[in-house]
């Protein structure tokens, strides 16, 4: 459903905030550390973000990656697949056709519309506060 390099954004996304909502900075080595994510693909991802919003950095020797503790739980999936995917995710056809829609369905346009109707209130309505809470609890893991 989402690239590789999507994958990883939702999970950096998800260490930084939590990281975040316990007043601390990380770089992109540990990220990419803690999401089994290459250090350079890594860094190439956290830039995407930072240039999109999605996510805060600061250079230098207390520096890192960070989201302001008001924000993270308005940062929603939604804007992370945005920012990496872009509208593929809500709007592409299931069989990966060019011309795919409601004149010219493919085989699946029916079902897959609402697959992708449903992934889109999901990605919508989920934001990273609640994903790091889990997080942080030890409920939910980024890697096993």
């Amino acid at each position: 459903m989402f690239s590789k390099s999507c994958e990883y954004a939702i999970k950096a996304a998800i260490f930084i905030a939590n990281n975040s909502l316990l007043d601390k900075k990380v770089g992109f080595v540990d990220i990419a550390k803690e999401i089994d994510s290459p250090e350079a693909f890594t860094a190439k991802i956290l830039q995407k973000l930072t240039k999109d919003g999605v996510i805060q950095s600061v250079r230098g020797v207390n520096g890192g990656f960070y989201i302001l503790k008001n924000l993270i739980s308005k940062v929603k999936l939604a804007h992370i697949v945005h920012s990496i995917d872009g509208a593929a995710v809500f709007k592409g056809c299931g069989l990966g056709m060019e011309k795919c829609n409601a004149n010219q369905p493919c085989p699946l346009h029916e079902k897959f519309m609402s697959i992708r109707n449903d992934l889109r209130q999901m990605l919508e309505s989920t934001n990273l506060e609640e994903l790091a809470l889990g997080l942080k609890s030890g409920e939910t893991f980024l890697k096993h």
